[in-house]
């Protein structure tokens, strides 16, 4: 496949420190989410990235953290002060950092991170993901976004961004801007390589 021509052409290989990872605070019926979770984080450690994510003890999120933490890597958690009152915050994490809202906690972690993955979850890790790829597409950060497809979960996705480009709504560029797999080992390696956009989205007398 050709790379698009508002990608960059040519790009180093890139340092990835702290991958940022969104990820449902529930389990999932099926234990493959458990295992993919599980997965990526020892890659992650065998990798040299330490994890951002939302500082949860509870479903993936916890998985993932343990994961990285029984594999011998640093895991930091980014949540709000409401939430750890609570009672679900990681409580052995390498650091977590308290904010106030959740504004400040996606600020934060995106500050941390060098890369962003999305895995299996609901609205709030959706809507964090869809986020961070927005800031990309307008060149707010040069940031790489991935999603780990785990069992075919994210294909309705994709069907719908083909369907924007389709229909007008998103560039063919910027859709191809997001990796999308379902083997952990190759999207932390096209997380490390794949170009990104050299020309930010602009908006057309049209699309206003």
């Amino acid at each position: 496949m050709s790379t698009p021509a508002s990608l960059q052409a040519a790009t180093p290989v890139r340092v990835i420190r702290k991958l940022c990872v969104f990820c449902g605070s529930s389990m999932g019926v099926r234990s493959v989410y458990r295992e993919a979770a599980t997965q990526l984080g020892v890659t992650m450690v065998a990798s040299g990235m330490a994890l951002v994510y939302g500082g949860g003890r509870v479903g993936l999120m916890g998985v993932l953290a343990d994961s990285v933490l029984h594999a011998g890597g640093e895991a930091i958690g980014v949540m709000p002060r409401a939430l750890v009152e609570k009672e679900i915050a990681h409580t052995a994490l390498t650091q977590l950092h308290v904010v106030e809202t959740m504004h400040e906690r996606k600020s934060l972690m995106a500050d941390l991170a060098d890369a962003f993955v999305l895995l299996p979850g609901g609205f709030g890790s959706w809507e964090e993901f869809c986020e961070v790829v927005t800031w990309l597409q307008l060149g707010m950060h040069r940031k790489p976004c991935g999603i780990l497809n785990v069992a075919a979960y994210y294909d309705a996705l994709t069907e719908l961004t083909s369907c924007a480009v389709a229909e007008g709504f998103l560039g063919a560029p910027h859709k191809e801007m997001v990796i999308v797999r379902d083997n952990v080992e190759q999207l932390l390696s096209q997380l490390n390589t794949a170009p990104l956009p050299s020309l930010a989205k602009w908006v057309s007398n049209r699309e206003r």
